[in-house]
């Protein structure tokens, strides 16, 4: 347990950062998964706008520190390769 003044701070620090990251990947995880809705919806304009969303998320979220880069950047390729390939069926 923590003992001194400094320690205490760290960790009223460390919950407040957990919840504020908590609260930013569930908003990623939310447009990820309506991206992945307009794609088994078919409509391929409904699932560009759904990418353009979920890829500014995503790389706002790499901003933030709550996904590492090559993460962000990895799944943001995966998307617009479903994305491209909605667009060729």
């Amino acid at each position: 347990m923590a003992n001194n003044p400094g320690a205490k701070k760290a960790i009223r620090k460390i919950a407040k950062r957990t919840e504020v990251n908590k609260a930013r990947r569930s908003r990623v995880r939310t447009y990820l998964r309506k991206f992945e809705e307009a794609l088994t919806g078919g409509d391929s304009a409904k699932a560009k706008e759904a990418f353009v969303v979920a890829q500014s998320e995503l790389m706002r979220a790499v901003s933030k520190g709550v996904v590492h880069p090559n993460t962000g950047s990895r799944k943001v390729s995966r998307l617009h390769r479903q994305l491209k390939k909605l667009a060729v069926a």
